[in-house]
């Protein structure tokens, strides 16, 4: 029996994410392998997160947190990819979300270096991120770190550790529209709003460097990054990954934006339209005067390097572009060709 052309799709494009941000192998192998229609495939990845969560629980009781972190970090990544673009089961994808925030909680105070569960004061209700400082650094400076539109708090691991190992800090959180944000606030195109309550939770920070801020985003949080560096003055420097210039020709394009549409709390593909064409740097480029660092992928057909090279060439700040030959999507398959180098790229602008 053939598989799901959704599984297909889902695979053929995520593999190098998955693996690159904390997926094992041969879970992935094995999960995707057995797989035929869509509708298990949040049942599958959470069966595969529940195995690691219940050794990450045993190791914790029987007083081995170092392997308690490794499993339970793990668990929590899995479970982030059951519900990864999952949404024609909602019951589902939220029990297989709330199993992932519980993870990553739980282990946070376990992590090499620890981290924190921060609640950020945001339109009347709360947004929430975790915060990690690196070791042995008083008051590190701090890269707020923006996800994607279906990316969230608890697979960053693999993108915190480059900052981390350089002495910056970082605060990853979900945003409107995102992970734990996606329930009560719509998709907001205007970005600089929620970083503005990030960097205003930060200034009540007295371990954090206030005035060496940077900002990083991936895929849709590249737009995201970018946004709010055009009107957050507070923001020294930023990294965009992937990110659309403008988002309403490519939705038009491609049409079949279930996530989107889910994610701005829209009952049409007609009315998430016009919240799409809100998502649209035009103006804002011309104000980003930061630093800027910017990724994209020459194989890239979600937000294509034309989207990149424009931010580029509009923006007025000293600007880094970095187009990769082969890349995909975020270029996960050569992460390392850009993370480390990006990472000291902040460290240097961030003093």
């Amino acid at each position: 029996m053939a598989r799901d052309a959704k599984i297909e799709e889902v695979t053929g494009r995520w593999a190098p994410r998955f693996v690159s941000n904390g997926v094992p192998l041969t879970d992935y192998q094995e999960v995707t392998g057995t797989l035929e229609h869509w509708d298990d495939w949040c049942k599958a990845w959470s069966a595969r997160a529940s195995m690691h969560e219940t050794m990450g629980r045993d190791a914790l009781e029987a007083g081995n947190t170092i392997s308690a972190a490794h499993h339970l970090e793990t668990a929590g990544v899995l479970y982030h990819f059951a519900k990864f673009v999952f949404v024609e089961h909602m019951d589902q994808l939220q029990t297989a979300h709330k199993k992932a925030v519980e993870c990553r909680n739980l282990v946070l105070p376990y992590l090499d270096p620890p981290g924190e569960r921060v609640a950020i004061s945001y339109d009347g209700g709360h947004l929430y991120g975790n915060l990690r400082k690196p070791s042995g650094v008083e008051r590190p400076p701090v890269v707020v770190m923006c996800m994607g539109m279906d990316s969230a708090k608890e697979e960053m691991s693999s993108n915190e550790a480059p900052f981390l190992q350089r002495g910056l800090a970082t605060l990853a959180f979900d945003g409107p529209g995102q992970g734990e944000g996606e329930y009560d606030f719509a998709i907001c195109p205007e970005y600089e709003k929620p970083v503005g309550a990030v960097l205003d939770y930060i200034e009540t920070r007295d371990d954090l460097d206030t005035d060496r801020i940077g900002v990083w985003g991936v895929s849709f949080g590249g737009y995201y990054a970018a946004r709010a560096s055009a009107y957050q003055k507070r923001i020294k420097a930023c990294i965009s990954i992937s990110g659309p210039f403008e988002f309403f020709n490519l939705m038009q394009e491609r049409g079949g934006h279930d996530v989107f549409v889910r994610r701005a709390h829209c009952d049409s593909e007609e009315e998430a339209l016009k919240v799409a064409k809100r998502v649209d740097m035009t103006e804002a480029a011309k104000k980003i005067t930061v630093p800027l660092f910017i990724v994209g992928g020459s194989l890239d057909t979600l937000t294509p390097p034309s989207h990149q090279e424009r931010l580029a060439k509009e923006a007025n700040g000293d600007t880094s572009l970095h187009i990769f030959e082969g890349g995909n999507h975020c270029v996960n398959n050569f992460r390392y060709k850009y993370s480390p180098q990006s990472a000291d790229w902040m460290a240097h602008h961030l003093g």
